[in-house]
């Protein structure tokens, strides 16, 4: 790996790095994080739907960085909470801002940055080092998900009822979302020539 190329993320290559563009670019993924949450079922017996959401959060670490990922998921979460149809169901305000999965809302902020942390250290550049970063990130949104899961709903009282509504039922899904990321990244810096 050149060392060269650290601290620069795949939108770094593409994009100059400026104000303004980089306010695009975290804009530009809060809307994509929109999109994929539009992407989604809901499984029987939890508040929390499959989407596409999580995909969309590492993939905007990884592209731009830990600042510039967290503000894109912290304008995703502002765009939702002022009331946008920005959330899964295309649902929005205040209640579906600091609802059931706000946890899981405030764990993509953090995690972007968790992930574009390691994308500036070149844990993107390789498939072998981008899944772990990836799972890391993923294992992040659990870390405040599943907590406010217990805070906010009344029946769910136990670690354990939490672990079962708000993560055993995603765990597959999630790991292809975090394969796919993990296989993304790493072909994108492939084409630049730059890993």
């Amino acid at each position: 790996m050149h060392t060269t190329y650290l601290n620069r993320t795949i939108a770094n290559v593409f994009i100059p790095r400026t104000a303004v563009n980089s306010v695009l670019l975290m804009v530009g993924f809060a809307l994509l994080t929109a999109l994929a949450a539009q992407i989604r079922f809901h499984i029987p017996g939890t508040p929390v739907p499959v989407t596409g959401q999580t995909f969309a959060v590492l993939l905007a670490g990884a592209a731009l960085g830990s600042k510039a990922g967290a503000g894109s998921q912290m304008i995703y979460w502002l765009m939702g909470a002022v009331g946008l149809p920005v959330f899964a169901q295309q649902s929005g305000g205040w209640e579906a801002a600091t609802g059931a999965t706000f946890g899981y809302l405030f764990g993509f902020v953090v995690a972007a940055w968790v992930v574009g942390a390691l994308a500036e250290r070149g844990r993107d550049r390789t498939v072998r080092t981008a899944i772990p970063a990836f799972l890391v990130g993923n294992l992040v949104i659990y870390g405040f998900g599943i907590p406010w899961l217990m805070y906010s709903v009344s029946s769910v009282d136990t670690i354990g009822a939490a672990l079962a509504i708000g993560f055993m039922p995603f765990i597959a899904f999630d790991l292809i979302k975090i394969i796919l990321a993990g296989i993304a990244l790493p072909a994108a810096w492939k084409i630049t020539g730059r890993t």
